[in-house]
């Protein structure tokens, strides 16, 4: 899974030095042209959502580096076009996560992370069909499923041409199972805070 790392925090919050992350979003990133060629630039099946995460993942399979300037500004206002809560930004997003997932994590990774990407989708799937929205996310997951065999092609050719060892890239990788599902609750209860010694002051 990957998620927003400072997202919904406060600038005085985020480290001031430069730090090494997996991936940027794409909406706040500078690449390199000549990468972004040699990689094959955002997968087109994608075609929205998670398609930065994928692109991020290979860059660090070909050995470059993803680095977060927290002195840079980029103003945007997210999901402008389609909205936070619309079944267009749910399918893509749900479905070009496991197509993520199989295309680009190497090795021994792909095998023991497996049970917990499952689990992940399993869980998030559960949660949408009690909010009323399980439909959408179910037919994303189906469809990620049906186009396995056509991302096969894909994998195989960034496996065999990545420069980085899956020991590499487990080093950049959050080994916190729970942050995806804790990162949220943290923020709330640091906004709960912040906001009560807001009244206080």
């Amino acid at each position: 899974m990957a998620w927003k790392g400072y997202s919904g925090y406060p600038r005085s919050e985020v480290s001031a030095e430069p730090q090494h992350i997996f991936t940027p979003c794409a909406a706040a990133a500078f690449y390199r042209r000549d990468v972004f060629l040699e990689i094959g630039g955002f997968d087109e099946d994608f075609f929205s959502y998670f398609e930065d995460v994928d692109l991020g993942f290979r860059l660090n399979l070909y050995g470059y580096r993803c680095i977060f300037l927290p002195e840079a500004i980029v103003r945007r206002v997210g999901s402008s076009s389609t909205s936070k809560q619309s079944n267009f930004g749910l399918y893509h997003y749900h479905r070009n996560m496991v197509w993520s997932y199989y295309k680009n994590m190497p090795g021994f990774l792909y095998w023991f992370y497996l049970p917990f990407h499952f689990i992940a989708n399993l869980l998030i799937s559960i949660n949408y069909l009690k909010n009323g929205r399980g439909k959408v996310v179910l037919k994303a997951k189906w469809d990620a499923l049906k186009g396995l065999r056509h991302m096969r092609m894909k994998r195989r050719k960034i496996q065999r041409e990545r420069r980085a060892s899956a020991l590499e890239i487990y080093k950049l990788l959050n080994k916190n199972l729970l942050t995806p599902f804790s990162i949220g609750r943290e923020l709330r209860r640091y906004n709960r805070m912040h906001g009560s010694q807001s009244k206080q002051g």
